[in-house]
């Protein structure tokens, strides 16, 4: 049973999901100069942003996370960083341009739906 989308009606006449683009790294690629850029695979999802809570945060509170910091729940799967395994770094873009990297994942549904902490990256 899907719960997140029966619940998802009445929380979307409070809180919009909103078209966002989720960038999964693929890899690098090389310039002449040997520089590595990093390339990512783009998908079309839909986001909800909201505020966290005062239990996302004291689950994140030993990342060290600086910034402006908001949740994101996700359909699908996404994963947050993971510098020992050097995985991750997820990137989301939101409607108004604005770059957030997905730092730790807060919950994970089967494959339905995820929500994740993330810190904006850009500045907008």
């Amino acid at each position: 049973m899907n719960l997140a989308a029966i619940a998802q009606g009445p929380v979307d006449a409070i809180t919009p999901r909103l078209p966002v683009t989720l960038k999964v790294p693929s890899g690098y690629a090389q310039g002449s100069d040997y520089s590595r850029t990093p390339t990512y695979t783009e998908y079309n999802v839909t986001g909800q942003f909201q505020a966290l809570q005062y239990k996302d945060l004291v689950q994140i509170e030993g990342l060290n996370l600086n910034g402006t910091r908001r949740k994101i729940y996700l359909y699908g799967i996404v994963e947050g960083v993971v510098r020992s395994l050097g995985k991750g770094g997820d990137l989301i873009v939101d409607p108004d341009g604005s770059v957030w990297l997905v730092a730790m994942v807060l919950e994970q549904w089967a494959k339905d739906w995820c929500s994740v902490a993330v810190t904006l990256q850009d500045g907008k």
